[in-house]
This record gives structure tokens, C-alpha cells and sequence, in this order.
């Protein structure tokens, strides 16, 4: 049967999907709409899951607060192309506020939530990598509720800070957040610093310190102090702040009578491993292959 060009265009407005795609489905379907819509929802649903298993290891970080509440995403794609664009930045900005206003649980639940109508949010992510061609994942997301101050500092969309404190101005709410993008503190004070990573650094420097044939005492004096030094370097309130390298975090926070109950550092792509390729090798596999 003919397809008119208004019930292609009416489709691809439905669905996103390219005008060639779209044709096909209606001619499967004999021009029935909204058979056609579905049947280009299940075949979206098959492609996202062929393309789960590829390395997305771009994005963005999304970071949202209203009033008492914060809520911090991070959604990945397999490169940078799609993660600036429109659709992409579009859907990471709805996650982020459906954590906001909906508070789940977990990722799981989250994915559950429902985004676009009866469309869950797994079920948007679906489509968008049928139309997009990537794989993409809503990594991790993160909300707070506080009756303190939140700061939000931005590098670009890779890297996103939430800093939760107390008794303290705007001005020095963006320098922590900015100076937390820049040091990557793992924690805000030592007694956050888990117990068995302590551990685990003082056996490291306990066997350094050994080789250097130095009393059991004088090994140990140097083992607390690496520790001391360790626990500087990953403390946020024990590292130099960026824009004053001779003053603290802990003694500025002093200074200005305030105190950060908490923080949030999300980078892109970090801890997943980017699958790395040789071009040249590449193509000569495709040649042998052909």
C-alpha cells in the first residue's frame, strides 16, 4: 500500500526515529499508526539490548536543588558527540528531576519510576538508544535533604559537586565546591576515613618504612606520620585550599564560623574501564575479516 509522506512525518514527530525507519515500520503495520509506534517500540527495546554490553563511558553529570533537596545523576553514553546533545542532555535533566521530586530507593527503582506518561524511565532510556544508536545508563544518582545550605559548583557537564554546610555565605559555598572538583577529598574529616582503609595504607607504609633497616620505633614514628600526611591529602578540612595553598580547608572553614556536613563528587567515566583501540589495527582486523 502507499505510505503519505504526513503519516511518515506524523510518525517520526511520534517517535524520533529517521524517515526511512519510520516508512518501513508503516508498511509492516498497513499504514495502522499506532501499530507502527509500537512495533518501533519493540524494536527499540531489541536494539537497546544488543547495544547494553558496549563501554559507555561519556556523559554528563546533572545537578539539581529545590529548596531542602538536592539530587545529583550521573548518565553515560559511549561518546561525547551524543552526550551534547539536545535529546541526551534532555533526559538526563528528567532523571535528575524525577529523583528530586520522587526520592527512590535505588537504581532499580528509579529505573522503574514512570518518566514520559506510562513510559518508565528504563522504557525512555530504551528508545533513546534505538534512536540515538548508543548504549546508554543511568549510572548513580544521589539526593540529600537538609535544612542547611547547598552549593553546586559545575566543571563543564563531567564533573558535578554537591556540598551540604552549614553557617556559612554563597561566596564560600562555591569555593568548596570548586575546590573539591579540583582535590578530590575522599571524605570531609578523618574520622570519615573507613577504618580499614587506614589499615590497609599503614600495612603499605609499615613494609616501606621496613626496608629502610631502621629500630622497630623509629619505623613506627615514620608509619604515623605517612599516615598523618595520607590522611591530609584525602580529608577535605586537611587539604590546602586551592585559592590560599597556605591555609587549610579546616582552618578557612574556621575562619568564617562554618562547618560542611557533606559532599558529593561525580566524574564522569570514573572507575570504568574505557576499552582502548588501535585504529590502524582496526582497520587492517575489517580488511582481514573482509
Amino acid at each position: 500500500m502507499a505510505i503519505s509522506a504526513a503519516l511518515v512525518k506524523e510518525l517520526r514527530e511520534r517517535t524520533g526515529a529517521g524517515m526511512m525507519e519510520c516508512k518501513k515500520a508503516l508498511v509492516e503495520t498497513e499504514g495502522d499508526l499506532e501499530a507502527a509506534v509500537e512495533h518501533m517500540r519493540k524494536a527499540g527495546l531489541a536494539k537497546a539490548d544488543k547495544k547494553a554490553g558496549r563501554v559507555a563511558a561519556e556523559g554528563l553529570v546533572d545537578i539539581q536543588v529545590q529548596g531542602k533537596a538536592a539530587a545529583i545523576v550521573e548518565v553515560n553514553s559511549e561518546t561525547d558527540f551524543v552526550a551534547g546533545g539536545d535529546d541526551f542532555r534532555g533526559f538526563a535533566a528528567a532523571v535528575t528531576r524525577q529523583v528530586l521530586d520522587d526520592a527512590p530507593t535505588d537504581l532499580d527503582a528509579l529505573m522503574a519510576m514512570p518518566l514520559e506518561g506510562d513510559k518508565s524511565v528504563n522504557e525512555v532510556r530504551q528508545e533513546l538508544v534505538a534512536k540515538l544508536g548508543e548504549n546508554i545508563q543511568v549510572r548513580r544518582f544521589a539526593r540529600l535533604e537538609s535544612d542547611h545550605r547547598f552549593a553546586v559548583y559545575m566543571h563543564g557537564s563531567r564533573i558535578g559537586v554537591l556540598v551540604e554546610y552549614k553557617d556559612g555565605d554563597e561566596d564560600l559555598g562555591k569555593d568548596l565546591a570548586m575546590h573539591i572538583a579540583a582535590s578530590r577529598p575522599i571524605c570531609v574529616s578523618e574520622q570519615d576515613v573507613p577504618a580499614e582503609t587506614i589499615a590497609k595504607e599503614r600495612e603499605i607504609f609499615a613494609a616501606q618504612a621496613k626496608e629502610s633497616g631502621k629500630p622497630d620505633n623509629i619505623v613506627e614514628k615514620m608509619v604515623d606520620g605517612r599516615i598523618r600526611k595520607y590522611l591530609a591529602e584525602v580529608t577535605l578540612v586537611g587539604q590546602p585550599f586551592v585559592k590560599d595553598p597556605d591555609v587549610t580547608v579546616g582552618k578557612l572553614l574556621q575562619q568564617k564560623g562554618s562547618e560542611v556536613i557533606r559532599f558529593l563528587r561525580f566524574e564522569v567515566g570514573e572507575g570504568i574501564e574505557k576499552k582502548s583501540e588501535n585504529f590502524a589495527d582496526e582497520v587492517m582486523a575489517q580488511v582481514r575479516g573482509g
